[in-house]
């Protein structure tokens, strides 16, 4: 098939499933972009500590929770992040568990679930104790930073040789927990100190690190001291946990938080079959993204060397092109469920037409990187896996709510919320509603300049789980 007849192939399966979808897909204006995205919680205790961009807001979950009246059970997000979902759902009585591959990530989790649930004075009394020492300005050791080829040269002299003389009598407290906040407090501001500003799918650097990015020099404003921004981080943190945990009337007791680390498609396997009352998750999109880059400063600090990194990227769902098809997963994932997912997968009228042009452009030589194909199709076969696996986890009549955003390869829309709602189908769900917002994104500079712009949808997708679906209920309970 040629172009012109794939394209107008692709055209006419789109037009089918926007039609079989045009009376779920809403827009929803109780949404926008901040709500949707971290910009809304900037402000908030515990999500201000550390700025995880690819995150939603709590404010989300709790309009979410509110709008599907779920205040009893167990919630699961298998995308946990830096855990919006799982702290919200625990506000509000609900248990949660996450799932969380990124080690940086697991680590904002692991450290504000030891907050929430020591003893906040004395902890933030230790926290203001080490400040005020302001001991690591005093001559002493130094811990090196293990840098790894794309961190090297992050930091200016002076601000990592501070950093490296912190992190030396950090590693001398003996209470654990201490020792652990006080090194996450570094964590969280290795951007703000650094040349580095994250940006996608690359760490962008500034012209003063003598590293060039980019075609036009780039400056990322002021580049902060260590030992200020170190400060203001403790005084945040410690003001910021006792605020926390003051006694409020009518307040519910929180829910239990528990973190799974690993891959989704190692743990979801393992968990009880109808064992979560909903599931809320944002997945990495497709759209090219690698988080084993923008966050490589806080994977070099955590030890986290350049063979790990790679395996680490090629374990994620499949976002970027240097991912490659994840050929093991017959022997981690339940062979008659795959089956049935690799089935749904292939028979997607639309994203098997989209693939198949991609393919065509690649072999033309017309894509900017021949690795997209092998993204968006492992992307949606990786996912297509995970929402089989989910609708087993789900009791009868769950919601699953997922927020993803529509892309754009080579000039061709790919509504991915239409495309996954179909699959969903196939997996036992009805689509309850596709929430739009009202003001969607744009497109890269490159989309646009040869093939136009076109508004792409950014969508809260709600999905429930049908009353007669019947799964294996033989695996491990978490």
């Amino acid at each position: 098939m040629n172009d012109v007849k794939l394209l107008q192939a692709i055209k006419e399966a789109d037009e089918q499933l926007h039609a079989k979808y045009r009376g779920k897909l809403q827009v929803n204006y109780d949404l926008d972009r901040t709500l949707v995205s971290f910009q809304a919680n900037k402000g908030k205790n515990g999500h201000r500590w550390y700025k995880y961009k690819e995150g939603f807001s709590s404010d989300l979950i709790h309009y979410i929770l509110q709008r599907l009246s779920l205040n009893v059970g167990r919630i699961l997000d298998p995308f946990a992040g830096s855990g919006a979902a799982l702290f919200a759902a625990s506000e509000l009585g609900l248990d949660s568990v996450g799932i969380e591959l990124l080690p940086s990530s697991a680590e904002i989790i692991e450290v504000r679930r030891i907050l929430k649930n020591g003893n906040a004075n004395q902890i933030a009394a230790g926290i203001h104790q080490f400040r005020q020492s302001l001991v690591w300005q005093k001559p002493g050791a130094t811990k090196k930073f293990s840098h790894i080829r794309i961190t090297k040269g992050a930091f200016p002299p002076e601000t990592e040789g501070e950093l490296g003389r912190y992190l030396d009598e950090v590693d001398r407290i003996g209470e654990d927990n201490l020792r652990r906040i006080l090194s996450f407090a570094a964590l969280c501001i290795l951007e703000d100190i650094s040349y580095t500003r994250k940006d996608g799918q690359y760490l962008r650097w500034d012209s003063r690190s003598g590293r060039t990015w980019g075609k036009k020099p780039f400056s990322k404003g002021a580049i902060k001291a260590f030992t200020p921004t170190i400060c203001a981080k403790l005084d945040q943190i410690a003001y910021d946990i006792c605020r926390e945990q003051l006694p409020l009337l009518g307040t519910q007791k929180p829910g239990k938080i528990a973190l799974l680390s690993g891959s989704c498609f190692d743990i979801l396997p393992k968990l009880g079959a109808e064992s979560f009352d909903g599931l809320i998750t944002s997945p990495p999109y497709c759209n090219r993204y690698d988080y084993t880059r923008t966050y490589a400063l806080e994977l070099a600090m955590m030890g986290i060397g350049e063979n790990e990194i790679r395996t680490l990227r090629q374990a994620m769902l499949s976002c970027t092109v240097e991912n490659r098809e994840k050929e093991d997963l017959g022997n981690r994932l339940d062979r008659a469920r795959l089956s049935l997912a690799t089935d749904a997968f292939q028979s997607q009228e639309l994203i098997n037409l989209i693939l198949s042009y991609l393919d065509q452009c690649r072999e033309d030589g017309l894509l900017n990187n021949n690795g997209v194909p092998r993204m968006v199709r492992n992307y949606f076969r990786e996912l297509t896996v995970v929402i089989f696996e989910c609708a087993r986890l789900l009791k009868p009549e769950a919601a699953l709510v997922m927020v993803n955003d529509n892309v754009r390869y080579q000039g061709v829309h790919v509504p991915v919320d239409l495309i996954l709602s179909d699959i969903a189908e196939q997996a036992g769900f009805a689509v309850e509603v596709i929430w739009a917002l009202p003001i969607g994104k744009g497109n890269s500079s490159q989309q646009m300049k040869e093939h136009g712009r076109q508004e792409l949808r950014k969508c809260v997708y709600i999905w429930r789980r049908h009353k007669e679906t019947s799964h294996d209920a033989k695996s491990e309970s978490c």
